[in-house]
């Protein structure tokens, strides 16, 4: 059966590569990802990829989606889009441990969706004002939930992780594995 990944990030192809899978076709969903009233993080997570899978569905096909969300208890962190919302979520994970949800979704025609979500654990060193100056000039942060990816440069910072490596860059490798393995019997 044909494998759709619902999804323009460069970091889950990767990731999909690594365990052996190829997607046929990669489509990125466009939806409107702003949190809900009230929302909880991990609600909300569970939501965006559930909505990018049915936005993407494609007949005949097994359509994969994931979001990552990064919290700071009930607050959700956004996608940096400049200079000034990387440098507001650095501040907040600076010195602190926070969450990081990903959600999977996988869709098939006719049937439910299925999804999974992973939850881990971030620690973050206390940043200096330098380290966050240098940070924010590498612009390695743009687009990423948080301001920052774990597999680049700001690996640097982390302390401590407790939980799925591969859900904290975009996609928990063993529950993927196995929902894809699950609908393709």
């Amino acid at each position: 059966m044909k494998l759709v990944l619902a999804s323009a990030s460069p970091r889950r192809l990767a990731l999909l590569a690594q365990i052996g899978i190829t997607p046929d076709e990669v489509r990125a969903a466009d939806i409107d990802e702003t949190p809900l009233k009230s929302e909880t993080p991990r609600l909300h997570a569970l939501r965006l990829a559930r909505s990018k899978a049915e936005a993407v569905g494609a007949d005949g096909a097994i359509v994969l989606a994931a979001d990552t969300v990064v919290a700071v208890g009930r607050r959700i962190l956004p996608k940096a889009e400049n200079d000034q919302q990387a440098r507001d979520c650095l501040d907040l994970l600076s010195g602190r441990t926070h969450r990081v949800f990903t959600a999977v979704a996988l869709k098939i025609s006719g049937a439910p969706v299925r999804t999974r979500l992973v939850e881990a654990r971030v620690t973050f060193k206390q940043l200096t004002e330098q380290e966050t100056d240098a940070y924010i000039a590498s612009d390695e942060w743009r687009g990423k939930a948080g301001g920052y990816a774990i597999q680049g440069l700001a690996a640097r910072y982390v302390t401590n992780i407790i939980g799925s490596y591969t859900a904290i860059v975009g996609l928990p490798l063993y529950e993927t594995a196995n929902l894809i393995e699950g609908a393709r019997g």
